[in-house]
């Protein structure tokens, strides 16, 4: 089987798999993405040792998966506003259990876990708020989080085609050698298209609101993409794993996301405060 045809696969399975999971229960779809921000961070942590730094894999876990739960939690307002203070634990249980460890990048270790904690974690984790779990139509309470990942997956697919057609001006060379701004305006085109047509089903916000939420996206999107691909380049690696045939790792993957998903989060709360 050559690399097109296990990219296609996998990648189909994928899309299947998170959508479903959107339609299906909030519940699931926080589940799911539970143990990609799991796997995500083990990734991380792996990958950091190329860079001479060695966080504790098993605290850094168990911090993700209380900070994971919490933001959930706290998203499906089951929990109080002041659960999140507890967060605020997380830096100081990080240094502690460094002072009991015997090694010669005790500080490198601190940051290295707290930017993964930062970087994958929480991000992954802020999607469970994109759901809006007020409104009793299924569109309308999944709507948001289809048209992120919809407006995401058109605009990596756009930028790819247009600029293997059409690019000769590069993005950003030293750090994605293969990127260009063809590739960037067309994958952005496709991407507020996509914005633009799904206004109509998705009803919660407006057209212009969309076109906010599709360029926030696809601008974002496009620096957590260059962002990994920073970050496996100063490491010496190509991917950042294996789980996913002819995609690589959990952090290739959901490279994009990893920024987009902040700021969208932000921008749609204050929408959600002005609507």
């Amino acid at each position: 089987m050559n690399n097109f045809t296990l990219r296609t696969i996998t990648g189909s399975a994928f899309v299947i798999v998170i959508i479903g999971s959107v339609l299906i229960n909030h519940w699931l779809f926080a589940s799911l993405f539970f143990i990609v921000a799991m796997i995500g961070f083990w990734e991380f942590s792996r990958i950091s040792r190329s860079l001479n730094a060695y966080p504790s894999k098993l605290t850094g876990l168990l911090l993700s998966a209380l900070t994971y739960l919490l933001i959930v939690f706290w998203n499906f307002l089951l929990i109080p506003d002041q659960s999140l203070y507890f967060l605020l634990l997380v830096p100081i249980i990080i240094v502690v259990v460094e002072l009991t460890r015997k090694t010669s990048t005790s500080m490198l270790n601190v940051a290295m876990t707290l930017f993964g904690l930062i970087w994958v974690v929480i991000p992954l984790a802020m999607l469970s708020g994109f759901f809006n779990l007020a409104e009793d139509h299924k569109w309308r309470e999944t709507g948001l989080l289809l048209g992120f990942f919809l407006i995401l997956w058109i605009n990596d697919s756009g930028a790819y085609i247009i600029g293997s057609w059409l690019g000769k001006h590069k993005l950003l060379e030293r750090i994605s050698p293969k990127k260009t701004w063809e590739g960037f305006f067309g994958g952005a085109f496709a991407g507020l298209l996509v914005a633009y047509t799904i206004s109509s089903s998705f009803t919660e916000f407006s057209i212009a609101e969309w076109l906010l939420i599709g360029t926030a996206i696809i601008i974002f999107g496009t620096i957590g993409d260059l962002a990994e691909s920073m970050f496996k380049r100063n490491a010496g690696i190509k991917d950042s794993g294996k789980i996913l045939p002819g995609h690589g790792g959990v952090l290739d993957r959901f490279d994009a996301v990893l920024i987009a998903a902040p700021v969208v989060y932000i921008v749609i709360r204050l929408l959600r405060y002005i609507n």
